[in-house]
């Protein structure tokens, strides 16, 4: 058995580790309890249970009610948190939690071996997560057991190195909630073990948490144990960054995320707030283009457009140098990060219009777009109503003008809801899809790239390029971070350079402004999105 086994004791060394460099440990003064908190937030969750919720910025508020079996310190490494310790077999597919014996679920429920099981045996189940990620990791495990009250084993079928990821985040809900009415939206039913109860939701409105007066386990990383010190949080949803920007400049809310590159301004060196704001992991934000559908079947098109369009000064002049250009699959702070793309392609409109030419789309039409056999060159970019966030409706309307003075391609942008989204991702009939996500450790890699009923969740290229699944099965069959980073480095040179499946915009981040009374305010370790109210408290105001 290869143990890496975290105890209670580590547990209290991480804590003066993280010390350091832990955002919450920023404050000054003595941390009190009490108070109510408002939170302006830019997302509403699509469902309130968070296993399903595929949506990273709703984790703000989903992880205040649900929590992981282990937590993570900035390097990646994994800490304590509802299980003490885990261990990893031999020949790397059985790994074993140990869970602590102390912990219980909002409704009372008993967090034991056999409600961590069943956590696990609903993720395999088609009927229980179909159209969400959690099915495809899931499928990996073989078997789950449940040795004593105490301990859980999951085994996989094979090697799978980000397993760890998945099965250390994923968010535990009592056993009550599998036989809820509410399992697939959510609600005050589903119980989950952390330091806020969901009290009231109003949709469009807002989400009531009220403090866990029994919330004893609080992960090896957090500034405190015990209770939380605020009595309640609400999150307010207010989509538009100024409505946000202006709600807490007027003292409306206490705190803000998401804030735009013309607003963050207000809130920078200026005494009566405070600004943060950190990169996330995942995957950029990017332009996916269908290998399957329209004008992006052919090879060249896709070349033209990622040669063609200059995103730099777009992100310039839209976010005011509060964003960072990308070039590769993942995010710049991911361990698995390779930088030999950045610079190498893109602002070359003379190969981009060479490239078109070449694709028989010489003629335009009276509107000045190529066309060939009658037809337009015309792209049509879906993007989910859901993660217009950011000033990315502004970004695409950029690109849409610069791609048609520049190349005489017309990009047309059409939003849709959830239900419409499924469809159309269903069917493959579009042009491409712009899309982001936090995952880390690969898995966000492989649920971009492996073939759509291989396990690519969010394969919107739809490639099913031969080459791919090699490196993906490399990448995941080892434990060493560097041969993984290799494998996808090949896999990124493909990808991007050779197939244009993506053109990789801006890597998403996250900014919190809050008043000055507000403390413990910060970033998750590693993943670095905004942390849970857990921390947070209010000094006289």
């Amino acid at each position: 058995m290869n143990r890496i086994t975290l105890t209670a004791g580590m547990a209290s060394l991480s804590l003066l580790a993280l010390a350091v460099s832990h955002n919450v440990f920023a404050s000054t003064g003595q941390p009190r309890s009490g108070g109510a908190l408002t939170w302006g937030v830019e997302t509403e969750p699509n469902t309130f249970n968070p296993q399903l919720n595929g949506q990273s910025k709703a984790e703000l508020i989903l992880r205040v009610a649900y929590e992981s079996l282990l937590a993570r310190k900035p390097d990646g490494s994994y800490i304590p948190w509802l299980a003490q310790g885990y261990s990893l077999s031999d020949d790397g597919k059985t790994y074993t939690f140990t869970l602590r014996p102390d912990v219980t679920f909002s409704d009372g429920k008993k967090l034991d071996a056999n409600a961590v099981a069943e956590n696990f045996r609903h993720a395999q189940d088609p009927a229980y997560c179909a159209g969400s990620s959690l099915c495809a990791i899931a499928s990996r495990i073989d078997n789950v057991g449940t040795p004593d009250d105490h301990t859980v084993t999951v085994t996989l079928k094979q090697v799978y190195a980000p397993f760890l990821s998945f099965a250390a985040s994923l968010k535990l809900l009592s056993p009550a909630a599998w036989s809820s009415p509410q399992l697939k939206a959510g609600g005050p039913e589903l119980a989950g073990t952390g330091p806020f109860i969901l009290k009231k939701y109003e949709k469009g409105q807002q989400a009531e948490f009220v403090k866990n007066p029994n919330y004893n386990w609080a992960s090896a990383n957090a500034a405190h144990q015990g209770p939380a010190y605020l009595d309640s949080v609400t999150y307010r949803f207010l989509p538009e960054s100024s409505v946000r920007s202006g709600a807490l400049l007027s003292g409306q809310v206490d705190v803000i995320e998401g804030i735009s590159g013309n607003d963050a301004g207000e809130f920078k060196d200026n005494k009566d707030f405070t600004y943060q704001h950190a990169l996330n992991t995942g995957t950029p934000y990017s332009l996916f283009l269908n290998v399957t559908y329209g004008p992006t079947q052919e090879l060249k098109v896709r070349q033209a457009l990622l040669q063609g369009l200059d995103v730099g000064p777009i992100l310039q002049s839209i976010y005011r140098g509060e964003r960072t250009r990308v070039w590769g699959i993942t995010s710049p702070v991911d361990p698995l990060y390779d930088n030999s793309l950045d610079g190498k392609y893109g602002n070359n409109p003379t190969l981009a219009n060479q490239l078109l030419d070449e694709a028989s789309w010489k003629t335009r039409d009276g509107e000045g777009f190529r066309s060939k056999d009658g037809q337009r060159l015309s792209i049509e970019i879906i993007q989910a109503q859901a993660t217009v966030r950011d000033q990315r409706d502004v970004l695409l309307q950029a690109l849409q003008a610069q791609a048609r003075q520049r190349l005489g391609v017309e990009l047309k942008i059409r939003y849709v809801d959830s239900g419409t989204y499924t469809d159309v991702r269903n069917t493959g009939q579009f042009g491409s899809i712009a899309n982001s996500n936090t995952d880390t450790d690969g898995i966000d890699i492989e649920n971009h790239y492996l073939p759509v009923k291989g396990g690519g969740a969010i394969n919107y290229s739809r490639t099913a390029a031969p080459e791919i699944t090699p490196w993906l099965q490399g990448a995941s069959q080892t434990l060493d971070t560097e041969k993984r980073k290799g494998f996808y480095a090949q896999l990124q040179e493909f990808a991007i350079v050779q197939q244009a499946l993506a053109i990789p915009l801006y890597e998403p981040e996250d900014q919190i402004a809050g008043a000055a009374y507000v403390h413990g305010l910060g970033f998750r370790p590693f993943k670095q999105m905004p942390e849970n109210a857990y921390d947070v408290w209010l000094s006289d105001h």
